[in-house]
């Protein structure tokens, strides 16, 4: 499985390269013309000739939002954590869905009482017999 590892490497490079160039816009690719740089990586995959010069070459490079790295925007844009009990917003989502759910609450309750007053005059309308024997079986008194 290992002597395949250099093999399967190459491939990616070269797929990635591959991906790269065709995703890249038009305008954005330093060099040559889009078309010719796909040629080149295709061609010249094999090798690695073709994918490395377009990561070298034809990728273009982009410099930082604004010219600063993220870490420096974080340390200009600091933001207070401040706790769940102590957000007014997350506070007042919290009574929002504690309504909503005792709304929901209240709608199950009465639909239960419906339903055992249902079930209630159902058992009240049904005759109730006593111990009906089943009518294949014969009494001892009738044998």
């Amino acid at each position: 499985m290992l002597r395949y590892l250099p093999f399967l490497l190459v491939l990616a490079l070269w797929i990635y390269a591959f991906i790269d160039c065709l995703n890249t816009p038009e305008e954005e690719v330093r060099g040559l013309p889009k078309v010719v740089w796909v040629i080149i990586i295709l061609l010249f995959g094999e090798v690695l000739i073709g994918p490395i010069a377009w990561l070298v070459a034809g990728k273009p490079r982009k410099a930082p939002a604004g010219g600063s790295t993220p870490s420096q925007w974080h340390r200009n844009h600091r933001t207070e954590w401040v706790a769940p009990d102590d957000n007014p917003e997350f506070l007042k989502s919290i009574k929002e869905e504690n309504k909503k759910d005792e709304s929901l609450l209240k709608d199950w309750e009465a639909d239960l009482r419906r339903r055992e007053e249902e079930l209630k005059r159902r058992e009240g309308d049904a005759p109730k017999t006593e111990n009906p024997e089943p009518e294949g079986r014969k009494s001892d008194d009738e044998s």
